[in-house]
């Protein structure tokens, strides 16, 4: 993914008619990544799904992995690929990474970085807020289903990265406005505080990975956003 050419990059075919070998190779680096990325977000460590994601990371050589990383400076994804495995060497099973995962994103405590948009850009910080309507109206109309997650607000981080591949793979057309309108508004806000909040390595380095995946996609995708007013 790394060798796929800037100009391939910048010259992407935004109508979904014709697109090179190299900007399928884009668009597939888009999808690889939101479909790598969510399950975490999205899956308890020891009572989920994603027992096959997380596996995948333990046995990472994050030096090896870092050079194939799509999007992400070489040496950061090195960094922030060694702290999630070492956020899993004592196993997923450790009461550290289950609770903090629990903590961070179920509650029913507080969370210290809740994972729907709504709750960082609705004035009144909460959840199925404007943002998320929004992005339901925006889905609807562009004949795009739930994936999974019933019961989730649409606006969650994990739903969104699943929806990001989602579109890379089938709606390329779609993909960019998507982007620029309703994940990349406010992803890296929220993952910010996420990788403060963060008290395991594991998820200080999902925070900081994903973080710089989707800003590395805006960047190569040339695409402006319009960040909203904060309210958390």
């Amino acid at each position: 993914m790394k060798g796929v050419t800037m100009e391939a990059l910048n010259g992407e075919p935004r109508d979904g008619e014709f697109q090179t070998d190299e900007s399928r190779a884009v668009l597939e680096a888009v999808a690889f990544a939101g479909d790598a990325l969510a399950p975490f977000f999205l899956q308890d460590p020891l009572t989920g799904d994603a027992e096959a994601s997380f596996g995948a990371i333990a046995a990472l050589d994050p030096a090896a992995a870092a050079a194939e990383w799509p999007f992400v400076a070489e040496d950061e994804a090195r960094a922030d690929l060694g702290l999630m495995v070492a956020g899993l060497a004592d196993g997923r099973e450790a009461d550290g990474l289950v609770w903090e995962y629990r903590r961070l994103f179920v509650g029913p405590a507080p969370k210290p970085a809740p994972p729907w948009g709504s709750v960082y850009t609705d004035r009144e910080c909460v959840v199925f807020g404007a943002s998320t309507l929004e992005l339901r109206r925006w889905m609807r109309e562009h004949g795009v289903k739930r994936l999974g997650g019933e019961g989730e607000p649409e606006d969650h981080i994990g739903l969104m990265l699943a929806l990001m591949a989602h579109l890379a793979r089938n709606q390329p057309a779609d993909l960019d406005e998507y982007l620029q309108k309703h994940l990349l508004t406010w992803s890296s806000h929220f993952l910010d505080q996420l990788a403060e909040a963060a008290r395991q390595p594991f998820y200080e380095g999902l925070a900081r990975l994903a973080k710089a995946t989707l800003e590395g996609i805006q960047n190569v995708r040339g695409l402006e956003v319009s960040y909203p007013r904060f309210y958390r």
